[in-house]
């Protein structure tokens, strides 16, 4: 017997213990009932019952008090029932000979650049990063940016929100048959645009929705504001009964369950920012000649690490099975007790616990490392690769074109769990855990309508490039 199935066995007994145990439990007693008679159980009453009330009538008050108030204050269920992914028009399309081309142009027509810029080594390093970046030639770019000089102004930039937020709702509309005024709360996020009026007072007024409808706008939040909006929502749906809307549509009615694709189990937040090297690793501003972008410090890594750490640390005891728990609790103790004889603790496995994984697509870097720490196989994270390949990096949005991929293969089956898992800026990483409810069929007008057979595709390791791998069609 190898060392996996050892493991399988050692998980199915742990997680099943108290079945093994009740199952020849409830065959004995049921056992010994079927052997009494009506003389016994008029014993039993006159006997013990009848001569003590006074116990057994305070103690069944109080299991009718328990349950009511457990139903009274239980959280109400969150279900998603149905979201929306934007799919940019062909002529958006950005390959990497295309941005390279546009690079050059912008690079030549800089009148701050000097002689030295004229050596090409400084393009073929950009093309390197380029090739190993993971991004493909299908990914897409905003249409200011494509043009030369790039269009870098404010009605660029609403121009741009406009079409992918109002593009998205539309086609989330149109196949969920919701009427927009029967959305209650409704919650818009975009880490560097943030015009007044807001973008969620734009929604309000581009779908009419109603005058009392709760409206939040999430900004500065970076690459995991999806979950923190999905978080809000459920901690407002906490009061009231309602439908809410992101690009998402949930919904904390009985009634919508049936129609649902998933219902949230876990959302779990962590924030490093009290730390200043957390706080500053991501940063907006100027450079020294004055423009405008987004810098990573070098400490970037080591605080994605510790903050990845943590997150799985308060997420882990939630989901994980006793099994895994009980491993992770003996290594521990272990490493207590005996130090340097024990080098490591135990890596729980995830996969036992949840079924498919959807990691931010922030970049190739931080999908391999999350496949490395978590212990994850090539299919574990090919929803992340595929949808850097093949979209780039959407920041918050690429956990749900992760999600997308595996609908359009076909593999969400009923009581499936999946595991979000996005990074952001701050610095911040927040998880949510939903359940299938269904056996989950892509979306009508899903983004990978005309593109699933060609994927997964093969990305050598050392060049970066990739090429098309496609096993017995949506396998």
């Amino acid at each position: 017997m190898t060392s996996v199935n050892v493991k399988l066995l050692y998980h199915y007994v742990i997680t099943n213990f108290f079945n093994l145990c009740f199952f020849p439990l409830t065959a004995i007693v049921a056992g010994k009932a079927s052997r009494l008679t009506i003389d016994d159980l008029h014993h039993l009453y006159y006997s013990y019952l009848q001569h003590n009330l006074i116990t057994i009538a305070p103690l069944f008050a109080f299991t009718v008090f328990g349950s009511v108030l457990y139903i009274a204050t239980r959280p109400k269920p969150v279900y998603l029932v149905e979201y929306s992914c934007y799919l940019p028009p062909t002529h958006c399309r950005s390959s990497i000979s295309k941005v390279m081309d546009i690079f050059y142009q912008v690079r030549k027509a800089d009148p701050s650049r000097n002689g030295a810029c004229d050596d090409s080594s400084w393009l073929d390093f950009l093309r390197k990063i380029q090739e190993r970046s993971g991004l493909g030639d299908e990914t897409y770019g905003p249409e200011g940016l494509l043009q030369v000089p790039p269009r870098k102004t404010f009605a660029a930039a609403r121009e741009e929100t406009e079409q992918v937020i109002i593009g998205a709702l539309k086609n989330l509309f149109e196949n969920t048959k919701v009427n927009p005024k029967d959305i209650g709360i409704l919650v818009v996020n975009s880490s560097m645009f943030n015009p007044t009026p807001s973008l969620s007072a734009m929604v309000v007024n581009t779908f009419k929705l109603r005058s009392n409808v709760r409206s939040f706008n999430l900004g500065g939040m970076g690459c995991s504001a999806g979950v923190i909006a999905i978080d809000l929502l459920r901690t407002c749906c906490m009061s009231i009964k309602t439908r809410m809307l992101l690009c998402y549509l949930l919904s904390n009615k009985p009634g919508d369950r049936r129609r649902s694709k998933y219902e949230l189990v876990h959302t779990v937040r962590t924030h490093t920012g009290a730390d200043d090297k957390s706080f500053r690793c991501v940063q907006q501003g100027d450079d020294e000649n004055g423009k405008t972008g987004v810098s990573l410090s070098k400490d970037i890594t080591d605080v994605a690490g510790r903050t990845v750490k943590k997150n799985i640390a308060t997420l882990g005891p939630l989901i994980l099975p006793l099994s895994e728990k009980l491993l992770f609790f003996v290594t521990f103790m272990a490493k207590k007790l005996f130090k340097d004889k024990v080098k490591h603790y135990y890596v729980p496995d995830f996969k036992l616990a949840v079924d498919h994984f959807c990691i931010h697509a922030g970049g190739r870097a931080v999908i391999d490392v999350l496949e490395k720490n978590l212990g994850l196989a090539p299919i574990d994270v090919e929803a992340s690769r595929s949808t850097l390949h093949r979209f780039g990096n959407t920041s918050s949005s690429s956990i749900w074109y992760e999600l997308a991929y595996i609908e359009a293969k076909g593999r969400m089956e009923k009581g499936n769990k999946v595991w979000q898992i996005a990074l952001g800026s701050g610095f911040k990483c927040n998880s949510a855990v939903w359940v299938a409810l269904s056996n989950v069929k892509a979306s009508t007008n899903s983004p990978w309508e005309h593109c699933i057979d060609r994927y997964p595709v093969k990305i050598d390791s050392d060049s970066g490039k990739s090429e098309t791998r496609v096993q017995n069609g949506r396998s």
